[in-house]
This record gives C-alpha cells, sequence and structure tokens, in this order.
C-alpha cells in the first residue's frame, strides 16, 4: 500500500493492520573506472621511428610514387618491415614504371629510386638515345632461401629486388637474358654501366657472370658489403 512512511507513520499501520513495504534502497553511484595509463597506447599505432620517417621523407624528395605498408611478420625469418610498395619513379625528366613489385624495405626502395635515375635513366639516354620509361623486375619480397641454402635469402625481408630488363621510350626492350652478351654493342655496354652504377649503391649484386641462376636478371639488395659478381 506504501512504499515509504516515517517511523512512527509505520508504528500506527502496523498497530491498524496494514502491510508497509519499506523503501528500497538508493543504488550506490557508479563511479568509472579510470583506464591504466598504458591503455591509450596499446590502442595507438607505435609512430614511425625517427629513421623510417627520414627514409619516407628522401623518398618523396625523389618524387616517387609509394605507398607506405604496415609491419608484418610472417614467421620462419620472413617479414616486411620498415616497408613500402613503390608504383613508379621519376628521372631527370618524366617518370618511369615498374612491374612485379611487391613490398621493399624504405631503404631499398630510396637506394633503387637512386640508382633508377643517375644509373639506367641517364645511361639509357647516353648509350642508347632514349629514356626510360620502365623498368621490368622479377619481384622484390619472397619467404625463400638462397638457392642451395638453408640460409634465409634477403627477398625473405623485403630487402632485395631482381630486374630482369628495361623499356625505352623509342619501344626497345633490352633484358639481361636477352642483351648481355648478344645485344648490339651499345645494348651491351648499357647494361655493364647498369651494373656498375647498381654496385655502387648497393651491398650485394649479382649479375649473369655470377652464376646460370642469374643469367635472366640482376639481383640487387641493399644488404652485403659492395660484393658485386
Amino acid at each position: 500500500m506504501f512504499r515509504s512512511a516515517t517511523p512512527a507513520l509505520m508504528l500506527a499501520l502496523l498497530a491498524a493492520g496494514c502491510t508497509v513495504i519499506p523503501e528500497a534502497p538508493r543504488p550506490a553511484a557508479v563511479r568509472p573506472v579510470p583506464a591504466p595509463a598504458s591503455y591509450a597506447y596499446r590502442l595507438a599505432a607505435p609512430a614511425p621511428a625517427p629513421s623510417a620517417r627520414a627514409c619516407l621523407a628522401d623518398l618523396g624528395v625523389r618524387r616517387a610514387a609509394f605507398t607506405p605498408l604496415p609491419d608484418q611478420y610472417y614467421g620462419a625469418g620472413c617479414a616486411t618491415i620498415n616497408s613500402v610498395r613503390i608504383a613508379a619513379l621519376s628521372g631527370d625528366d618524366g617518370s618511369f614504371g615498374l612491374t612485379n613489385m611487391g613490398p621493399v624495405t624504405c631503404d631499398m626502395a630510396d637506394r633503387f629510386a637512386g640508382w633508377a635515375r643517375f644509373g639506367v635513366d641517364r645511361a639509357a639516354r647516353q648509350v642508347l638515345g632514349s629514356a626510360l620509361v620502365r623498368i621490368e623486375t622479377m619481384g622484390s619480397y619472397n619467404c625463400r632461401n638462397v638457392a642451395g641454402t638453408d640460409r634465409r635469402s634477403a627477398h625473405a625481408q623485403a630487402n632485395a629486388i631482381d630486374v630482369s630488363g628495361f623499356v625505352l621510350a623509342d619501344g626497345r626492350r633490352i633484358t639481361v637474358l636477352g642483351n648481355w652478351t648478344q645485344g648490339s654493342p651499345a645494348e651491351r655496354q648499357f647494361l655493364h654501366l647498369v651494373q656498375t652504377s647498381a654496385c655502387k649503391r648497393f651491398g650485394t649484386v649479382l649479375g649473369p657472370e655470377y652464376n646460370p641462376a642469374h643469367r635472366n636478371h640482376f639481383h640487387v639488395e641493399a644488404s652485403g658489403n659492395a660484393f658485386c659478381r
């Protein structure tokens, strides 16, 4: 009948035979529990290291068309860390595309961009009389071992690119397989200049004279200590 009453009124009601329902206690105020200090850090993506930011800035200065990629760990010694996907690079006058490119470390991309402009495009103009429009590759990242060994390749860390050929503005296509020994004198000179230039920018460069596995491409990687064959 009643849900609240003073003590005196309750006694009177009980004496009169009425049932009294005491007032339900009010729930205590719920206070929010503060989040631990590390909560926001766990939710936020880690900021790129200063060296990574500097590398991305260098690629921008080189007018490369690229997309930064999230770090990926695939296990078994394979990962793509501080990597980008490059779609096009710039020469002295105009840009040129790339084929079959997967993730590649930013450092490797930066070296590759410099080599493409100063070592490939300029050599094509000076020796072959035509600008570069495309670099053909056989890929970059690949979770694999060095052939014939149980050691992981630099490709497994997105730190190497296999270059197979070059397409010029006049329509010519110069390939390592077809022109290293059988091309015209100018085409052979161009390919040798390209490899020599690569040896000045990359830690390891392997070409057709290294072994039969490289008869159709230049393997260029950032790691190594001036190993050029």
